[in-house]
């Protein structure tokens, strides 16, 4: 009949049989009818026999072959078995037939599989569960645009209080004389190599208020973006915002967690019905945690191959949370373990996103708890929240729906932004086909996305020896960090050199300028502040690994500069500043040693740190004219 559908025809009481079958309803929609072997032996007993077209409609199949294989009935009658009536009933029938050898291997792993339901039965229960569903992403993509939101309004909101004394007029590192300097150095070239919207303005004069503004501008497009208003215009205007603000911030902005914001929000861009960009997130995962364990024994590093890295992360890490002290006092064989752990889940769970669903939810959830545990013990600002919301990803709709208010996904706006097509049972949404331009745009971005993040793995292993077409394809597209490399304590800090900056009024009495969270005060509890990220703090750390000479430590000497100046907006950076009223005749930073006290030293002074001086880090410095 014309208008007859094809019928797949299994084996009813197969479990196996079953649990992909119900699969398979949802890839092909109306377009199989599926039945039992019983319903379908029970229909063709109960058709009138003189019925003419009973052939064609329930052409005879010997019922030794539903034990065998699966049946797909055409609408002409004809029928085909196994692998083929598989590939058929799911469209790829040009897959199927595209060679000889691989219909070949496609029937002999059917016929494997078919022999062996049972075990595979178990197999698919442990590794997808009991109910297998399309990978769909639109809760997920909805919950992950709000952690993006909230996010980017934290990384707008921390730079908004600390840029001025950053990067303003009067900063440690001013914009408009960095701007002039690159000008005069590249010329037009200063467009791809810092891409930023400060080109189109003048930054030689005062600019601090543009530049707050700018940082709040942020957190209020942010705040449109977490309340969904405008999402595909605001996700792009974030990226170019905080691309800005990472290129014009210079050593302040170049923080693995500044690139990785950027790479996700540039992904996050595309978000919507093509499937494939959330593929690209599991990429980004991969990449992220993958070579944060690599480039640990890539490194050669002592500490990680012998798995006393943690005897000294605690103390060394540049900002430690009151919770760090405290794991400082595990004992040696508890560190060891977790060390190994550490590098267990780093190294071997990022590949358990490429597996089938529930092996990849194990993996995840190890991922998780890992970067739970480094946002309890360090205060690395917003970087752990966003590992975490990319690890939305590692999950499905599937998993994900019931955290989606049902009243959204109800809402006709939800259906047009998430889930364009007809909604089905719930939440559930059946996607509308890509156009072919869509389709052609997609593959063009998932093959950029890849190759780049190939290029990124290759300078990790190979020291960049990639060729010379992957070479240049990356330098081209760096200043942009749309795809980035990652990597932190390659190499373990194990003494922790600590900063103190003074200031004297006749060279001879010494008064101490105090951060407000790097250690100083040797009473000071270790404070938890994440997200925030106090970039001038996070410098000093730095800094003391070095010493003010070198070209990566410039900034100090400018820091030097703006406190004989008595710049409000950097001394606005400190928690106290021993000269309010006028500035000090001369400034010098001592070096010391710091360690976590032990248990009975805090009990009997109070004291969380320990300190033993290291000598002078930059000698007494001043204006020859008095002021």
């Amino acid at each position: 009949m014309p208008d007859q559908k094809p019928v797949l025809v299994w084996d009813g009481r197969c479990g196996f049989c079953k649990i992909w079958v119900d699969y398979w309803k949802q890839l092909t929609g109306g377009r199989i009818e599926y039945r039992t072997s019983q319903d379908y032996q029970a229909a063709r007993d109960a058709a009138p026999s003189h019925e003419g077209e009973l052939e064609n409609e329930l052409p005879h199949i010997d019922s030794g072959a539903f034990a065998k294989s699966v049946q797909l009935v055409r609408p002409d009658g004809t029928v085909a078995d196994g692998a083929r009536a598989v590939f058929e009933s799911l469209g790829m029938l040009a897959t199927y037939e595209s060679s000889r050898a691989f219909a070949w291997i496609a029937e002999w792993a059917y016929r494997f599989i078919a022999g062996r339901r049972d075990l595979f039965y178990q197999i698919t229960r442990f590794t997808f569960g009991r109910r297998i569903e399309p990978a769909r992403f639109w809760a997920t993509q909805w919950i992950f645009l709000r952690a993006l939101a909230v996010i980017y309004a934290v990384a707008f909101g921390s730079l908004a209080v600390q840029v001025s004394g950053l990067i303003g007029t009067r900063g440690i590192l001013p914009l408009g004389p960095y701007m002039e300097a690159v000008t005069r150095a590249v010329g037009m070239e200063r467009w791809h190599m810092l891409p930023m919207v400060f080109w189109f303005g003048d930054w030689s004069s005062e600019n601090d208020r543009m530049l707050v503004g700018f940082c709040w501008l942020g957190v209020f497009f942010a705040f449109l973006l977490l309340f969904g208003r405008m999402e595909k215009m605001l996700l792009a205007v974030l990226f170019i915002m905080y691309l800005s603000m990472s290129s014009a911030g210079q050593d302040f902005l170049s923080f693995q967690w500044d690139a990785l914001l950027l790479e996700a929000g540039f992904l996050a861009i595309f978000l919507g019905r093509a499937r494939i960009v959330a593929w690209l997130f599991r990429w980004l995962a991969f990449r992220l945690f993958f070579l944060s364990g690599a480039v640990k024994l890539l490194s050669g590093d002592a500490t990680w191959r012998n798995l006393t890295a943690l005897d000294f992360h605690y103390h060394t890490q540049p900002l430690p949370t009151i919770f760090a002290w405290y794991m400082d006092k595990l004992p040696a064989s508890m560190e060891r373990a977790s060390t190994f752990i550490v590098l267990a889940i780093e190294l071997g769970m990022p590949f358990l996103i490429f597996m089938p669903r529930k092996i990849r939810h194990f993996g995840a959830w190890m991922m998780i708890g890992l970067q739970v545990l480094i946002m309890l013990t360090g205060n690395y600002t917003f970087f752990n929240i966003l590992s975490l919301a990319l690890c939305l990803f590692l999950f499905d709709d599937q998993a994900l729906a019931r955290f989606v208010p049902e009243r959204l996904v109800s809402h006709r706006l939800f259906s047009k932004k998430y889930g364009p097509g007809r909604l089905t049972s719930g939440w559930r949404t059946e996607p509308a086909s890509l156009s072919k331009i869509e389709r052609a745009f997609a593959a063009a971005l998932a093959a950029i996305i890849l190759l780049l993040g190939i290029g990124r793995m290759i300078e990790t292993f190979a020291g960049g020896d990639a060729p010379e077409p992957l070479k240049t394809l990356v330098r081209v597209a760096s200043p942009f960090q749309i795809v980035n490399t990652y990597g932190l304590f390659a190499v373990m800090t194990t003494t922790r050199p600590e900063i103190i900056v003074e200031g004297s009024e006749d060279g001879e009495s010494w008064s101490t300028y105090q951060f407000r969270y790097k250690p100083g005060d040797l009473n000071r509890a270790p404070r938890w502040i994440a997200p925030f990220q106090p970039r001038l703090d996070w410098q000093m750390w730095f800094a003391a690994l070095g010493n003010f000479r070198q070209p990566q430590n410039r900034w100090f000497i400018n820091f030097i500069s703006k406190l004989l100046d008595g710049s409000p907006e950097v001394t606005g950076l400190l928690e106290r500043n021993p000269f309010p009223d006028h500035p000090p005749r001369y400034v010098r930073a001592m070096v010391y040693e710091y360690s976590f006290s032990t248990m009975a030293e805090h009990r009997h002074s109070g004291a969380w740190w320990d300190r033993q001086p290291l000598g002078t880090y930059l000698p007494p410095v001043g204006y020859k004219n008095p002021r």
